[in-house]
């Protein structure tokens, strides 16, 4: 019998993946401003957020040991800057139409994290493990041969957001505080950026509408719902379970693009994206039967 525990999990790990799916809706709606300025107020708006947040978690005595840590600052820094690079190109493939790319990303991630793994922490792969990278890489070749390209977009989004977890995976620190130390060191280009952009008369914000002031006010909180959604969920699922439960965003963007934004979904996008699904397929049996072994 499911405890409940597991089954608020479930609905909070729903509700979380489900929220990351439809964000492209939400960047849709603001693409009067630039990617950059987008960004910009993300990370500003986030740190006001996650400020709060921390207070009510009671956790600012290890934000501000955090922010005395050398050893947790610099790589930190560098996980900033991942996750920078992963918020400006997802941003700006949804404002270039390309969300059935940005879905592609997501969905190769996590046998991204497994390279990376891999080549980084010399951690082994089984032969199911091979399997599955195998195939996604003949699915990025068939990109590739069909375009004379490689899904940059999809590529980028997956290595920088594996980088990223793979250099917070070493770093002993709360995830709460590791974003707010993030986005706090990300603070000072934003606002630089929005001061240059506003001089020259190239910014929108509080100039074309207060409806758009309002949404990009609340990127902010955009960013920080779903966070916290899955913490709550992280507490009460397995590993397992939530790497599971991570299909359903990319997902949802899929049958974004497909069904209300209409971006082309011809034969070289069904290989690709058949291969991908046959590949996680694999993964996720690899997982699954891992997880059996450690229960037994």
């Amino acid at each position: 019998m499911t405890s409940p525990n597991v089954k608020q999990g479930a609905f909070l790990a729903v509700t979380a993946f489900s929220f990351w799916g439809l964000i492209p809706v939400f960047f849709k709606t603001i693409d009067a401003a630039g990617p950059g300025e987008i960004l910009s107020h993300r990370i500003i708006w986030s740190v006001m957020i996650l400020v709060v947040l921390l207070k009510l978690l009671g956790k600012f005595d290890d934000f501000f040991a955090t922010l005395k840590s050398v050893r947790r600052l610099a790589p930190l820094a560098l996980s900033a800057f991942l996750i920078s690079v992963n918020w400006l190109v997802f941003i700006w493939a949804i404002n270039s139409e390309r969300v059935l790319e940005t879905s592609l990303g997501y969905y190769i991630n996590p046998l991204v994290s497994v390279f990376l793994a891999t080549v980084v922490l010399k951690e082994s792969l089984n032969r199911l493990q091979m399997l599955a990278i195998g195939i996604a890489a003949l699915g990025v070749l068939n990109q590739l041969l069909m375009f004379g390209q490689a899904p940059w977009v999809a590529l980028t989004l997956a290595f920088s957001f594996g980088g990223y977890g793979l250099v917070r995976k070493k770093i002993d620190v709360d995830p709460f505080v590791g974003l707010t130390v993030e986005t706090l060191i990300l603070m000072p280009m934003a606002i630089g950026y929005l001061i240059v952009l506003q001089s020259s008369g190239e910014g929108v914000f509080l100039k074309l509408s207060a409806r758009l002031d309002i949404l990009l006010v609340l990127s902010g909180a955009v960013t920080a719902f779903p966070l916290i959604v899955f913490a709550a969920a992280a507490k009460r699922l397995t590993l397992t379970a939530l790497g599971l439960f991570q299909y359903i965003a990319p997902s949802v963007s899929f049958l974004l693009a497909i069904l209300l934004y209409d971006e082309d979904f011809g034969v070289t996008e069904i290989v690709t994206f058949t291969l991908i699904w046959l590949a996680l397929a694999i993964f996720c049996i690899n997982s699954l039967n891992s997880y059996k072994k450690t229960r037994a």
